[in-house]
């Protein structure tokens, strides 16, 4: 009955939502800006006197976002471009008092923390793909690759050059990029691009935000909906050969200590290439790759009684990531790539790494509205924990559709490789070993950007069919300056979380549905720049017997955005039920078990605040306060920063939850410090220390690393674990007595890594 209702859903929201694709007025019928070839050599040293600089047309008259979205912008920005036969430049001339807000030196620094000039290039007209190209006042680079309209991810990295200025009423940069670097088509006497350039300016009163395209405040600085056309008066070159080779050699040493193993020495060698098949579509290979240079996951205290999932970090996995990995939603997706090269060990409580051994991806465009993405992965076997050998396939093919959606089938297969771990006689493609998720997706993102939404229905393959390998959604959002809502609806089969070993799922059989409002208030202030009211719920119920599982109700809620920059969100009061279908110890240690079939009703206070980040220290807090599986909860996240400007960043994130129970309580606490120090924009350190008395452990890792040339690195990693609580154990005759104590090591580690890019 359910499925039945789930699908109706699916024809109903989809109907609203092809109604929703209505045509407007773009930005780039508006914003229109010639590029000439340059006429004579542009040397890239921040200064705009040549020739072609001053013949170059102009974007200017740039309007404000952010602190409002109704006037141009107080500091304006000149912005220009031109180009050669190898590099696409673009230059600036930022306006306003030498008072500048610079998070650090380092690279691809966290938007929003730094005054910065940027332009995105959407060298399809998709409106939904682009390259990142941001500099701050200092000469500081990030680059980045924004995906599904509006999302920036600054994991991408390659070759590209600037150069800035300061002077005492403006700064002035110039940008080259090499053609290799980006992804083009050259069609003969129809040569467009979209683009905007954006600028945030937060050494003023209020903190601006401002672009060429103009970009209605409730939409992020990188929304390409709003983007301008660049129109080529002389077409772009034809891209050539493009290969690159980015061999790596590594060395280190390493001591098990917790399980008595001898001093342990590691030599390595690998490469990835870089191989551009066409113009847009790129061929990526990878032979024995290390990501020792990786910075570690965040540890977490994971209070939910469902598994946390990690972000992705490792280089290869960037590039067109949003093609493989964004089928589905966060909770419910057929490929998740951090299942490729890590696997969790009970013995250790921890992620541990698994050797690959080789990986391809092909990936890109074929044109305007076909995407394409094939990868494959091998990886080694881990006999401690009696993990086989496997390998990774994915494909992956979009298909745009109306002005800015598209439509998407995903195949992933896991394919275990041996068939028993501990018999490398045996070595050999296990048949039977596999599972297979194949889906279909339907992206919504309206023309006027309003209207966003996804449909999905994905199956799981096994050699044994079950009942239950499905999950499907069907979401619609709709944001306005004044108002937004959304409402999606979730199931998944109580057997695809089994079958789906390619993926992540948090939770299996389950009807889910997730509706939320609010209304935004722009008063006439000093001090509130937004006041957002709303409420939200989110309601979950078994498939087989319609059982209700989970609810809460936030029957009020208050969103409120300082002209500081500054945020609160305030909730009163929020309602929750849970039905455990599972044993359940909430305090996390051990001290008793809610049975299986039980249920509890509790309300509780949130709230949470962000400070003015444009401040030298700045702050992050949030806290919850109320009833919790029959007990109490106290519990309170925060962090705080202080920039040491222009060189670093020095934080503390903490965790502290008091959790009573009628059977015991317990004290949680996580705390994470860390250090952020740039010597230069090329010689950066790193260190995070992380104590958790949850997992019962203290870790160090420090990173050294020098860029000596463009994306080519030397790394030198520090890491080890210490027990952060004394841990006791009985002997044969029942005695207790002290096993480890209290910062006593685990481990230690030291790598040495070097990597160079080689353009052949």
């Amino acid at each position: 009955m359910l499925k039945r209702i789930f699908f109706l859903l699916i024809f109903y929201l989809s109907v609203t939502y092809i109604f929703a694709q209505v045509k407007f007025e773009n930005n780039d019928q508006h914003y229109q800006l010639h590029i000439k070839k340059a006429v004579g050599k542009i040397v890239l040293d921040g200064k705009l006197d040549e020739a072609d600089w001053k013949a170059a047309n102009i974007a200017t008259n740039f309007a404000q976002s952010l602190p409002y979205d109704s006037s141009q912008a107080n500091n304006q920005t000149e912005a220009r471009m031109t180009f050669d036969d190898n590099y696409l430049y673009v230059s600036a001339i930022c306006k306003g008092p030498r008072k500048y807000v610079v998070q650090s030196l380092k690279r691809d620094f966290q938007s929003g923390t730094t005054d910065v000039f940027l332009v995105n290039l959407d060298t399809f007209k998709d409106k939904l793909n682009s390259f990142n190209f941001a500099v701050s006042p200092l000469g500081v680079q990030r680059d980045g690759l924004v995906a599904n309209g509006n999302e920036l991810s600054t994991d991408w990295d390659n070759k590209w050059y600037s150069k800035v200025i300061n002077y005492d009423d403006h700064w002035e940069v110039e940008i080259a990029i090499p053609f290799k670097t980006i992804r083009y088509k050259v069609t003969e006497n129809s040569n467009e691009w979209l683009v905007n350039f954006g600028r945030y300016d937060q050494g003023q009163k209020f903190a601006e935000r401002s672009s060429w395209g103009p970009i209605p405040r409730n939409f992020s600085g990188n929304n390409l909906n709003f983007s301008g056309k660049v129109i080529w008066d002389n077409p772009p070159p034809k891209p050539g050969a493009n290969i690159s080779i980015i061999p790596y050699i590594l060395g280190g040493i390493d001591k098990d200590i917790q399980n008595k193993k001898d001093l342990n020495t590691e030599q390595n060698v690998g490469f990835d290439a870089k191989i551009a098949i066409t113009p847009s579509l790129n061929l990526d290979v990878t032979v024995n790759p290390d990501f020792a240079q990786v910075e570690v996951d965040q540890q977490v205290q994971n209070l939910s009684r469902f598994e946390v999932s990690f972000p992705e970090k490792r280089q290869f996995f960037i590039e067109n990531a949003d093609l493989f990995g964004n089928f589905g939603l966060d909770n419910i997706t057929p490929f998740f790539s951090r299942r490729v090269g890590l696997a969790y060990n009970a013995k250790s409580d921890q992620n541990e790494r698994i050797p690959i051994l080789l990986g391809t991806r092909l990936s890109g465009r074929l044109n305007k509205d076909w995407r394409i993405g094939f990868l494959t992965m091998q990886t080694g076997s881990k006999e401690s924990f009696n993990l086989p050998s496997a390998n990774y396939l994915v494909t992956a093919i979009q298909r745009r559709v109306f002005s800015r959606s598209n439509i998407g089938v995903i195949f992933t297969n896991k394919q275990n490789w041996l068939y028993d771990t501990l018999k490398r006689e045996n070595a050999g493609i296990n048949a039977n070993g596999y599972t297979r998720i194949i889906g279909l997706d339907y992206n919504l993102n309206s023309a006027d950007g309003k209207w966003n939404g996804k449909f999905f229905y994905h199956r799981a393959i096994t050699p044994v069919s079950k009942d239950g390998q499905y999950a499907g959604a069907a979401i619609v959002k709709y944001d306005s300056p004044k108002f937004g809502m959304a409402q999606g609806y979730e199931i998944v089969g109580e057997n695809y979380g089994v079958a789906n070993q390619t993926g992540y799922v948090t939770r299996t059989n389950y009807f889910r549905t997730e509706p939320n409002v609010v209304y935004r208030f722009y008063p006439k202030s000093q001090l509130i720049n937004t006041l957002g009211i709303g409420a939200d719920g989110d309601f979950i119920w078994r498939i087989n017997d319609n059982k209700t599982l989970d609810w809460d109700f936030s029957p009020l809620f208050f969103n409120i955005r300082f002209q500081s920059s500054a945020q609160l969100r305030f909730t009163p009061y929020r309602m929750n039920y849970t039905y455990l279908f599972d044993d359940f110890d909430p305090t996390r240690k051990g001290a008793g078990l809610l049975k299986k079939g039980t249920n509890y009703n509790y309300s509780e206070v949130r709230a949470s605040f962000i400070s003015n980040a444009r401040r030298k220290f700045y702050y992050t807090v949030q806290g919850r306060m109320g009833d919790y599986f029959g007990g109490s909860i106290r519990q309170i996240n925060g962090s705080i920063f202080y920039r040491y400007q222009p060189y670093g960043v020095f934080s503390v994130d903490a965790s502290y939850n008091n959790i009573k129970q009628p059977y015991g309580s317990s004290e949680l606490v996580l705390i994470r410090p860390k250090i952020d120090f740039s010597f230069s924009r090329s010689v950066f350190f790193s260190t995070l220390v992380q104590y958790n008395n949850l997992s019962n452990n203290l870790s160090t890792n420090a990173r050294f690393q020098w860029r000596f040339k463009p994306a080519s690195d030397f790394f030198v990693v520090y890491t080890d674990n210490y027990y952060a609580t004394d841990t006791f154990s009985n002997d044969s005759f029942g005695n207790r007595y002290l096993a480890n104590s209290a910062y006593q090591v685990k481990n230690r580690a030291i790598v040495f890594k070097l990597t160079y890019w080689l353009n052949v």
